[in-house]
């Protein structure tokens, strides 16, 4: 079988678990959710935590396997961190989840991976402090985000002037409604 034929079922397979984990809300069509269900409906701010923590997991364990079975650069196929973009925009429509890349301390691979606001930029400086997670709960959203491993594999594209092999940090920003306090 040749490796394009299997990278769409792995990302089949990755938005089927992520749409059956949990998440509740409707599309919106801006970068950041707003809440068109019911306050009932909404999860508590820690409820949220558990969501995000349990979808940033699988997102980022989902990248790493993806990536190191069905990626070959020299094959030409779709970059796993694109292809679960797919993924991304399906949550966003159907669930109300907004995700997205978030570059921390190697290259964007996207302008659009820059930090965006002030959470963000806090949020890309975390990991330097030892803190993997980065969150807030304000105004209705529930904003976290979680770390994701480059590691030497990753480095080729993402620092490819590096001048050691330790692994570096992306970002994984995700947000949603949450009930208002």
């Amino acid at each position: 079988m040749n490796r394009v034929a299997t990278s769409k079922p792995a990302v089949a397979l990755v938005a089927t678990v992520v749409f059956g984990i949990f998440f509740v809300g409707e599309a919106v069509s801006d970068d950041s959710p707003k809440s068109t269900a019911s306050t009932a409906e909404l999860p508590t701010a820690n409820e949220a935590r558990e969501r995000a923590k349990l979808l940033h997991e699988t997102i980022h364990s989902t990248l790493h396997v993806v990536h190191h079975h069905y990626y070959r650069e020299d094959e030409e196929l779709t970059i796993p961190g694109v292809a679960l973009k797919r993924v991304f925009r399906e949550l966003a429509e159907s669930r109300n989840v907004r995700l997205r890349w978030l570059a921390v301390d190697a290259q964007a691979m996207n302008v659009e991976h820059n930090p965006k606001d002030e959470f963000e930029k806090k949020a890309a400086m975390a990991p330097a402090s030892g803190r993997p997670e980065f969150e807030s709960a304000e105004h209705g959203v529930f904003r976290f985000v979680g770390s994701i491993t480059l590691g030497s594999e990753c480095l080729k594209c993402h620092l490819p002037n590096r001048k050691s092999t330790n692994d570096r940090v992306a970002g994984l920003v995700i947000s949603m409604p949450i009930k208002k306090n």
